[in-house]
Parts: C-alpha cells; structure tokens; sequence
C-alpha cells in the first residue's frame, strides 16, 4: 500500500493555450468574443468596514479565467475563475456601496459588468468584544443533486448581529444579511454527505462559536452510475492517527485506489498494491501531527473502472486525540 499526491490539473488558461495548438499563440489566438456578464450577484456588509460579495459561476463554454470586483466602478478585488465571493475591506461605517463584477477570458477579453447590487455598512463600534451567541438551531434538505437549502433559527448580540457565515469542513462558503433566516447553497456534488454549520457575526467582526451542524446528502444525478460511493465509512481518532475504514463500493472489479478529503481539500491518494486489494472492508491508517482538539471532517471517493472518480462517501466529522 502506498500513498502518492493527487495529480494537479492544469490551470485553465495553460489548458487553453494547448488547446489552440499550432494555429495560434496564447496571446495571438484572436479571440474577440467576451463571456458573459456575471449574473447572481449579492452584496452583504458583513461588519462596519467590509462587505461580502458574492455572484454564480460562468458557465464553462464562456473559457473564464478571472473575475474583477469593481466598487463604485473603481477595481477593488481580482480573483482567479474558481473563486465567485470575496470580501471587500477597508471600507467606512454607515455607508453605502455599490459593487459589479466583470469576467474574464484566456484572450483578455472583459465581459460588460454584471447588474449593480447595493450594501450599506452598519454603524462602528470600536469597543465591542462580545462575540454573538451561536444560532441555536439549523436544518438543511436537498433540494436536488446540486442545491441544498440551509435554515437557522436567529442569534442574539448585545449591539446586534449584521450577518451570518455558512461553513462547510471548516471553510466559509456563503454569508446572509442579518435579516435573513436561511439560504441555498448551490454549486454541491450529487450523491455527497455535507455536513453545515452556521456563525453569526456583529458589526466589529466579532463571530460567534458554530452553531449545531446539519447532515445533508444531496441525490444522485440521474447521469451518474448507482453505488460508485464507499459505503459505512468510519474515522476513529487516536494520538498522532486517525484509523479509517470502508465498504468498497462495487462498479464491476476490485477497487485499489481513493481520494481521500480532510477539510474538503483532498491531502492523499490511497492505493492497495497488487494482491493487497481488498474485496471485504477495507482500512487505512493515516498519520498526523496537528493538535489534539483539531477538528477534522472526512471524506473519500473510489476511482472506478473507467478512470473516472466515483461519488463521495457520508462525510465524517472528528476531533483528533492527544
């Protein structure tokens, strides 16, 4: 058994260029036809001097690079094509902003700039040190292979909450306005356990502790094969490991080799050599010297016959032991 780095794919705008082969250079491919125009766009003051700006992806046949995030139509933030929200700082209490955003392509050429969308910052209070407290409750549900709907119940702030962060394995992936009880989250991989927690935060940036996290599994995609994701998975933390193990799943052969995620970041290939296959319930052992007390959420996927990655397993979540 060995574990090696998952492969890097190639930036898009490489991929591109290699794409036009002989005919053209990157910058000489004359491409004139600018993607186009984000759409989606909201903006949240997510404290007194900033504002969280967030819009939908392009579709892939537009060959975006790059976003730009213009404020009052001066260029704020530049973002490469995976990156669709950003917080834009600096900015003044008790003031309104207007915020576009344009995308980019491979060639240079800018879309014309999405819709105008409006935030207004709250009122300064530079003393507050009092976090909110934690949004007693959430629900989510599936509202597709793709969608999930996320609900809170409201916190509560001795000056007020101005908004509330949704992390998903520990990273934030959307921020509401203060007035809002929930939201969809769009943009998800079908067939794949989620787990969701919720922060409220204040108008000195002060976040609350999470609040309780919701399980969500999305369906799978009519598309996709049945049963490509390992089933009954399972992660026991112990000092300096993390022992996991599985059901393989069954696309027609053994299965030698997953990618596993910590945090929704993939960190390791695991591959069973030539006679090591397993056919029952499979294990793996995974070493680290983080901190007792880190929080882990886990998941991986099986790499089937085809070459392709099947759907992810139910996601785990732990806290690694001293």
């Amino acid at each position: 058994m060995r574990r090696t780095a998952p492969p890097h794919p190639l930036p898009l705008a490489l991929a591109l260029c290699l794409a036009a082969g002989a005919l053209a250079g990157c910058g000489g491919s004359g491409d004139t036809r600018p993607p186009h125009a984000p759409a989606g766009l909201t903006a949240r003051a997510g404290s007194a001097t900033s504002v969280h700006v967030m819009w939908e992806s392009a579709a892939p046949a537009d060959g975006v690079t790059g976003y730009q995030v213009f404020q009052a139509g001066q260029l704020v933030k530049e973002l490469p094509a995976d990156r669709t929200m950003v917080d834009v700082t600096g900015l003044a209490p008790r003031t309104a902003y207007d915020f576009t955003v344009r995308a980019r392509d491979a060639a240079g050429n800018r879309s014309a700039p999405s819709a105008p969308v409006r935030a207004t910052t709250p009122e300064a209070r530079p003393e507050d040190r009092v976090p909110p407290t934690a949004p007693p409750a959430t629900t989510g549900r599936a509202e597709g292979p793709r969608t999930v709907r996320l609900d809170w119940t409201p916190a509560t702030d001795d000056t007020g909450v101005t908004a509330y962060d949704v992390y998903q394995g520990g990273v934030r992936i959307h921020t509401a306005g203060a007035a809002e009880r929930g939201t969809a989250l769009t943009g998800l991989q079908p067939g794949t356990a989620y787990s969701f927690t919720v922060r409220a935060r204040d108008g000195a940036d002060n976040s609350s502790p999470d609040g309780p996290a919701v399980a969500v599994t999305t369906p799978a995609d009519p598309g996709q094969a049945p049963d490509t994701a390992p089933g009954a998975f399972t992660a026991t933390p112990s000092p300096g490991s993390v022992d996991l193990s599985w059901n393989p799943p069954d696309p027609g052969r053994p299965t030698a080799e997953y990618e596993l995620y910590v945090n929704d970041r993939p960190v390791t290939v695991i591959q069973f050599g030539a006679g090591a296959v397993p056919v029952g319930r499979a294990s793996y052992r995974l070493s680290t010297t983080e901190p007792a007390g880190t929080a882990w959420t886990l998941k991986l996927r099986a790499r089937l016959p085809d070459g392709n990655w099947g759907a992810f397993c139910e996601e785990r979540r732990i806290t690694l032991a001293g």
